[in-house]
């Protein structure tokens, strides 16, 4: 596979190629949307749901921390699991799990029944992106993976500003109940989409001869699923778990606590909180796509895919920086427009992230890859939800935790171009690295 971003980038044909493949990233985008609108739905209801069953600010900590935990344990074997049965058996069962587990929501009544549902949530919701990242390697070639996986991972931010315009209208119209019962119906609907419709290039017949010829350009390894002990003794895979660990823990702070935030800071009811999550989420999905843009524009711009890649997430680590001041906004929008411009930043960032382990890694690979950094996203996650509700719970300020988001994608950019200066290609079959293959530094 030419991981160099030069050579085999720009030899193939693109406007004979066909759009098919794009068929394909609007099916994941569909599945993330979905995706994100499950596991957002607690956190529009939290506000109300904390006064109407009593929890403190340290039990919605708990609650939110055993999503993360089965979501950390669900990636423990999801990676494998899809490695091993394929992305569409493997996708199907992860959202077959996940759409029984959000409707079970509407049974719970407590914190333990609450934490018992989130936790089956997380199991299910742990293999979208470890099956989305190798659907994208599959259908796309390397110039194109970072646009494709930035627009399907738009998906969770399209899933977080639809969740807070239709919950709040559905809670009050059905009860709460029903908003959790939805959109397990819609996991269900994806699932039977899928299963009918999804096949690899290589065996699907609606494919055309020049697209499969476009998307198969790349040479296959034809590598069988290495397990995690052996794809952690290359630094190349520790890229993926640190840019995680220290960064997937501020989204899920703004997925989980920015309702709370809104409605202890500014006084937003239910239904007042709506616009200002659209408009925070809106710029996620601007910056989701843009990311993904950047980084294919500066390869066919001559850029090697590693300046390229580290450039695209340079600049959205420094679109983030300013969201350490949104705690002490005086005015509810300039607080939206801080945070929303850190939300796309982020997911700028998460495009570009995600496809460093098809840069790094063989396509066979690349889902126990995202595994293992989801795995250490969610173990970052739990952290900060337990720190943050002992901080909450404590003081009420929101002040550390926005200085931190603001100073974390610096310091993991510093991180990831440590530990893989060029963005250097690992070959599992010899469990050595080809120089030959190897980007120019940054």
């Amino acid at each position: 596979m030419d991981q160099s971003g030069e050579a085999g980038v720009n030899a193939a044909p693109v406007a004979k190629a066909g759009t098919y493949r794009w068929r394909v990233c609007a099916m994941l985008l569909l599945a993330t949307t979905i995706n994100y609108i499950d596991r957002q739905v607690l956190g529009v209801l939290a506000p109300f749901l904390q006064e109407k069953i009593g929890w403190s600010e340290l039990e919605y900590s708990y609650i939110v921390t055993a999503f993360q935990a089965a979501y950390a344990i669900g990636l423990l074997g999801a990676g494998a699991i899809i490695d091993k049965f394929g992305t569409r058996i493997g996708y199907a069962l992860a959202i077959g799990v996940w759409s029984l587990a959000a409707a079970s929501h509407a049974l719970a009544t407590g914190v333990v029944s609450f934490a018992v549902a989130r936790f089956a949530l997380g199991l299910g919701e742990s293999g979208n992106f470890p099956a989305a990242i190798k659907a994208v390697a599959e259908w796309f070639p390397q110039r194109e993976r970072a646009m494709a996986a930035g627009i399907f991972n738009a998906g969770s931010n399209i899933g977080a500003l639809i969740a807070p315009v239709l919950v709040p209208v559905v809670a009050a119209r059905w009860g709460w109940q029903a908003a959790f019962l939805c959109t397990g119906t819609l996991s269900a609907m994806w699932l039977v989409m899928w299963l009918r419709t999804y096949r690899t290039p290589d065996t699907q017949p609606k494919l055309s001869a020049a697209e499969r010829a476009y998307i198969g350009h790349e040479a296959r390894t034809g590598q069988q699923r290495v397990p995690w002990s052996k794809l952690l003794r290359h630094p190349q895979a520790w890229t993926m778990v640190a840019a995680k660990f220290i960064t997937d823990p501020i989204w899920w702070f703004f997925l989980f606590w920015l309702p709370k935030f809104l409605h202890a800071q500014y006084g937003l009811s239910l239904l007042e909180l709506g616009l200002p999550l659209v408009v925070v989420f809106v710029l996620a999905d601007l910056g989701s796509i843009a990311g993904g843009w950047l980084a294919g524009r500066l390869i066919r711009f001559g850029w090697s895919v590693n300046r390229a890649r580290k450039g695209a997430m340079l600049v959205c680590a420094l679109l983030i920086v300013p969201v350490a001041f949104a705690a002490k906004a005086n005015h509810l929008w300039l607080a939206v427009a801080l945070i929303g411009m850190a939300t796309a930043g982020h997911q700028g960032w998460s495009a570009n992230v995600y496809t460093l382990a098809s840069d790094l890694f063989p396509r066979d690979a690349v889902a126990s890859v995202v595994g293992m950094g989801g795995f250490a996203g969610a173990v970052g996650g739990m952290l900060i939800s337990t720190v943050i509700g002992l901080l909450l719970q404590a003081t009420g300020s929101y002040v550390p935790v926005f200085m931190l988001a603001g100073s974390a994608y610096l310091i993991a950019l510093g991180v990831v171009h440590a530990l893989a200066p060029r963005l250097q290609p690992v070959r599992l079959q010899s469990a050595s690295v080809s120089a030959g293959d190897a980007d120019k530094p940054l």
